[in-house]
């Protein structure tokens, strides 16, 4: 790992990312990647407890988080790409803002190059059977987003097939019924093994019951995954928000 690439990465960790990766996107169209060569990956994690909480349907303190994350990522990434660039180098920061302006106001799901997508060409998940990306650390107890980049960073191998296996749980637990138990790989539709209309549908059913509204919003798939389940039994001491992203270019 070159000296840029530690730098990088021990940046974004300072700023709050619980996972960073580099992957190499050049297999992808141009314009969809702003023409930049490098994706980097970042995940911060729930805390274990919060998704302990969303075994029945999901809650007010789940859905408090799930926004703070989504603050959070796009300060990490924004503040990442500013980093890159004081370097010397390009960078994009695909912020929500971002990624519902590049692709005309479509599901973060339905994106030309989805978040999922550049973590696993970052080599930090696959994709699960119920359609989310599944990290070996944290489950699918996780929110991510990304930077693109031509900064010459230390890319690692792409993850290119589910790890899933045999497992049905998350299957089974759909309350949507919308995944097959097809495993994932490189190359494969989401519509093949996962109904994503139906999850929305359901979703939002389960937010009225759970948060009083309709959102498109469930957890029960992140929730009951065998690799979320190890991190929130585990005796690690929870992520907490971060009260202010400290501003690395100072």
């Amino acid at each position: 790992m070159n000296d840029l690439t530690i730098k990088i990465e021990a940046g974004l960790v300072q700023l709050g990312a619980d996972i960073v990766g580099f992957g190499d996107i050049t297999e992808f169209e141009n314009d969809i990647r702003d023409n930049l060569p490098i994706g980097i990956s970042v995940a911060v994690a729930y805390p274990g407890e919060v998704i302990k909480g969303i075994t029945e349907f999901p809650t007010k303190d789940y859905y408090k988080w799930y926004n703070k994350l989504n603050e959070q990522l796009d300060a990490i990434v924004t503040q990442g790409a500013a980093l890159l660039r004081e370097s010397g180098y390009v960078a994009v920061a695909r912020t929500r803002e971002y990624v519902t302006d590049k692709d005309d106001n479509k599901f973060e799901n339905e994106t030309s190059l989805p978040q999922k997508t550049i973590a696993t060409r970052a080599g930090i998940g696959w994709i699960g059977k119920c359609a989310l990306l599944v990290t070996k650390k944290y489950g699918s107890a996780v929110r991510i987003s990304s930077i693109l980049t031509n900064a010459p960073l230390k890319t690692t191998s792409p993850i290119n097939k589910s790890l899933c296996g045999k497992c049905l749980i998350c299957t089974n637990a759909c309350p949507a019924k919308a995944a097959t138990g097809c495993l994932w790989e490189v190359g494969i539709y989401r519509d093949e093994f996962f109904d994503a209309t139906k999850c929305r549908k359901t979703a939002k059913e389960r937010a009225k019951q759970g948060l009083g509204k309709e959102l498109t919003i469930c957890g029960k798939c992140i929730e009951v995954c065998p690799y979320t389940q190890r991190y929130i039994t585990t005796k690690n001491k929870p992520p907490t928000p971060k009260e202010s992203i400290a501003n690395l270019s100072q």
